[in-house]
């Protein structure tokens, strides 16, 4: 399959867990690394869109603030994670710049852009929902490495 994602087994990958997904040179040499941020095990649970949604914002947003180096910040369809496109970030210090970052948004008093003149669904949103799946996320920090179930 053409889609890296599509040619993991999600039956064996052991949520949470943060993996390079993706690496491409680009013809000027800088290159794009994609990190797929999990959350909930595949096709046993995901996140509600509110939550994804908050999670999304807030993370775009505040991650901006420990690097210039983020080009995007997506949620998966299957709404069990996120991927985010960084140019030449590699694991260790993406690992860093996450933590730090769901850090910042556990002490968020307000969805960043959540409005109507600055997001296309300004309601769904949830905070609450955010800081509570991003806090259980931080507390398998030390476990983000284990991709496969055989690795845990």
């Amino acid at each position: 399959m053409n889609v890296e994602s599509f040619n993991l087994d999600h039956r064996e990958v052991a949520a949470p867990y943060v993996r390079v997904a993706d690496r491409k040179e680009l013809p000027g040499g800088d290159v794009l690394i994609k990190y797929d941020v999990r959350f909930t095990q595949p096709n046993e649970d995901h996140l509600e869109m509110p939550t994804i949604h908050s999670i999304e914002h807030t993370t775009a947003e505040l991650m901006r603030n420990h690097t210039d180096k983020l080009i995007d910040f997506s949620p998966m369809g299957c709404q069990t994670g996120f991927y985010a496109i960084t140019l030449g970030v590699e694991e260790e210090e993406f690992f860093d710049l996450l933590e730090k970052t769901f850090h910042d948004l556990l002490e968020a008093e307000a969805v960043p852009a959540a409005n109507e003149v600055q997001c296309g669904w300004a309601a769904s949103h949830d905070l609450a929902g955010a800081k509570d799946a991003v806090a259980k996320f931080l507390m398998s920090r030390d476990g983000w490495s284990n991709v496969m179930k055989a690795d845990a």
